[in-house]
């Protein structure tokens, strides 16, 4: 995981505004989320309902509201207004929502292609 203020990342004009922080020359998924209070995602949604939740690719969620914690492989990190937190490949997450201050985040993935909608 890496974790970085809004205002740490590098200035760039081309591309997309997390080119220099993860792999992938276009943002090619990614929503809004409004959470509820104490809200945990992810839950039981592995293999057989197993609690693992991976991607093979870096996904980047930025707290764009409230507070909350990222459960990265049983340890959770806090996070509040502005962090930046960028689950590397293969790390299992989990964003837990705060239950006094619930957070709204947007969360995106970056790769090699375009989003679906924006192909010809």
């Amino acid at each position: 995981m890496k974790l970085l203020r809004l205002a740490e990342l590098p200035d760039n004009e081309t591309d997309h505004f997390l080119r220099d922080v993860v792999p992938g020359r276009y943002l090619a998924m990614g929503g809004l989320s409004f959470q509820a209070p104490g809200a945990r995602t992810h839950t039981a949604d592995g293999p057989g309902g197993r609690d693992y939740h991976v991607h093979d690719d870096a996904e980047v969620f930025i707290i764009l509201q409230g507070k909350a914690q990222m459960e990265l492989d049983g340890v959770k990190h806090p996070l509040t207004t502005g962090d930046v937190c960028i689950v590397e490949p293969g790390e299992d997450h989990h964003l837990i929502s705060d239950e006094q201050d619930p957070c709204v985040n947007l969360w995106l993935h970056a790769g090699g292609q375009r989003h679906p909608d924006q192909q010809r």
